[in-house]
């Protein structure tokens, strides 16, 4: 029995509860075609341990795309992801990042890719924290200066009402941010322009897309670089599926080939090519 066949499958509590049954076909096939070992977490303390022990076990998720993210962070932070490949049977209903990646609907078909796939290396985001972005992020407007400002014309309105006449309506608040963004060192916009949005996605050549968007400009400013820095007063962003924040500055780099997933020996190359064309 090869290392390759010796598999530790990492069932993540969510997957149990919500599809007991794709669990239980997944853990079939993979039983059926490997020697796994099977470790039933109840929750991420577990979830941790049980892939801190792999030992020289392939490891397995079965679990949804957070279930994926909290492999890749862990296994990341244990210098793991460049020596070996995870593999994940995609199981809930927050599974759309595990298929873009290129990872088959379905637990059987996900179960024979496991066993029979080959790893692929891709790109990760890290920022300076240790956190990785396996999709793409997004800093979109913040919803609570949109309310703010809301709330300062109807104050605005009552008060003319009351002392003269009434107000025309207003228009329609914009959210907007006030932000630097730099990329490999390049200003893209500065604090003085407001910005609707900044999204950054690794394009799979080994370099970031990043585009911002200006409510006065219709196109967005399109470039890639190496490393994207955003800075400016508190605000959130949201990776992959996590929402991270307030923060005053981050900075995410492109780690070519950082780690690898292991997929269909076709398929994962369509799914490139695919998600590449769509953009973030």
């Amino acid at each position: 029995m090869s290392d390759h066949d010796q598999l530790l499958v990492v069932i993540d509590p969510v997957a149990r509860r919500m599809d007991g049954e794709s669990v239980r076909i997944a853990k079939d096939v993979l039983c059926g075609g490997s020697e796994a070992k099977i470790c039933l977490p109840d929750g991420p303390e577990e979830f941790a341990r049980a892939l801190a022990r792999r030992g020289q076990r392939r490891p397995v998720v079965v679990g949804d795309d957070r279930a994926l993210l909290r492999a890749v962070g862990l296994l990341h932070r244990d210098r793991w992801l460049g020596d070996g490949a995870l593999a994940l049977v995609p199981v809930g209903a927050a599974v759309q990042l595990a298929h873009s990646l290129g990872v088959p609907a379905g637990p059987v078909a996900a179960a024979r890719a496991v066993l029979d796939g080959v790893a692929r290396r891709l790109d990760l985001l890290v920022d300076e924290s240790d956190g990785v972005v396996l999709g793409g992020l997004s800093i979109p407007a913040v919803r609570a200066a949109a309310r703010a400002e809301a709330s300062v014309w109807n104050a605005c309105r009552s008060l003319v009402r009351t002392l003269v006449r009434p107000a025309p309506p207003s228009p329609a608040a914009r959210r907007v941010h006030r932000l630097r963004v730099e990329a490999d060192g390049v200003l893209l916009t500065d604090l003085d322009r407001p910005v609707e949005g900044v999204s950054v996605r690794a394009d799979r050549d080994g370099r970031a897309e990043i585009l911002v968007r200006h409510p006065a400009i219709p196109e967005p400013v399109r470039t890639s670089a190496l490393t994207v820095t955003v800075s400016g007063p508190d605000f959130r962003y949201r990776a992959d599926t996590h929402v991270t924040g307030p923060v005053r500055t981050r900075t995410w780099t492109v780690r070519p080939g950082a780690w690898g997933l292991t997929l269909p020996v076709t398929a994962g190359a369509e799914s490139w090519t695919e998600s590449r064309q769509d953009g973030p």
